[in-house]
């Protein structure tokens, strides 16, 4: 993530009136609510994402993401892991949460070189980095995650994003890049 200007440029602090529909219900959601958990279904290139706007712009607690769950499961999980955020428990990297869901989760940083493939809503509202996410990572039924022995039948579930895209394993998350 890249550091230095810790300025906000997102359409709010930047006073932008002229947004498209998509951002301004994103602005309205985020005034409301505090965040807004943006979800992209599984289509046939692969499975859906879900992904937290407004985290950082409000609470400066970093934006999450999650991979490879049904949508509206991944909006609820990431709704409750923002929801203690704000309430004062923090999100750190390779932090495991336990109590979601009764499933472990364990947080990795994003790599912001990721942002674009991912992410476009979240830039539309922020403009342009800097804005941290972290990536909520969930075990298969053995208890293995992505990176661990037994974990491997993951990587279609859930893309290592705290790799950099070059390093990252071929496969449905990498095809467009």
């Amino acid at each position: 993530m890249p550091t230095g200007d810790n300025t906000c440029h997102c359409v709010v602090c930047q006073d932008i009136n002229d947004l498209d529909f998509r951002t301004q219900s994103t602005v309205d959601t985020i005034r409301l609510h505090g965040w807004q958990v943006m979800m992209i279904p599984a289509d046939d290139l692969g499975p859906g994402w879900a992904y937290t706007i407004g985290l950082w712009h409000q609470h400066r607690i970093p934006e999450l993401a999650m991979f490879g769950l049904d949508t509206s499961r991944m909006q609820t999980l990431l709704n409750d892991l923002a929801r203690r955020a704000v309430e004062g428990q923090p999100l750190e990297v390779d932090q495991e949460v336990l109590d979601i869901a009764n499933v472990p989760f364990t947080l990795q940083s994003v790599d912001y070189r990721w942002y674009e493939t991912f992410f476009g809503a979240a830039i539309g509202y922020y403009r342009k980095p800097p804005f941290p996410f972290l990536q909520a990572l969930w075990p298969n039924r053995d208890g293995a995650f992505p990176w661990q022995p037994g974990g491997a039948d993951l990587l279609e579930h859930q893309p290592r994003l705290w790799l950099h895209p070059d390093e990252h394993p071929t496969g449905v998350w990498t095809q467009d890049l």
